[in-house]
């Protein structure tokens, strides 16, 4: 059984490209439970972070800035969790994880956006996987603001 990237080989299947580097490309992702919410996928296939190059470290450096000064600016989000995890790849045999890392902004306070207040139950404590897909329309205007401030 063939097991393909779900981000790179399904292209805007899992969010919206918003920003792209050498190493790296920024997908926004189609679930918005935490305003901003996004991905961060290495473009080339690498199974293990220990694998990465010092110069595909030293860009995704240059990203966790770039992407928590963005979101400042455009939501003021009270901190960011970042996470990478690969237990999905692990599901299928045989397994062929990739990375990429789940950028989640949290917010002690509500967020309104476009008519939508974005709360954050959980805040303070390891989110839950809980969807929230919002209008296609609103997700455009949310690109547009996040890329106005990049």
């Amino acid at each position: 059984m063939e097991v393909k990237c779900e981000y790179c080989q399904i292209p805007g299947a899992y969010g919206n490209l918003i920003y792209e580097t050498e190493h790296w490309m920024i997908f926004l992702a189609p679930s918005q439970r935490f305003l901003g919410t996004g991905v961060v996928v290495l473009k080339r296939q690498c199974n293990k972070l220990s694998d990465l190059e010092s110069d595909e470290w030293d860009e995704f450096r240059e990203i966790v800035e770039k992407l928590e000064t963005t979101l400042t600016k455009t939501f003021n989000p009270t901190l960011f969790n970042w996470s990478c995890f690969m237990n999905k790849a692990y599901r299928e045999d045989p397994p062929n994880p990739e990375i990429h890392w789940h950028f989640i902004p949290r917010y002690a306070h509500n967020v309104e956006f476009e008519g939508i207040t974005f709360e954050d139950p959980d805040f303070g404590y390891i989110p839950q996987p809980i969807e929230r897909k919002i209008p296609e329309n609103i997700m455009a205007k949310l690109m547009n603001a996040i890329k106005g401030n990049l």
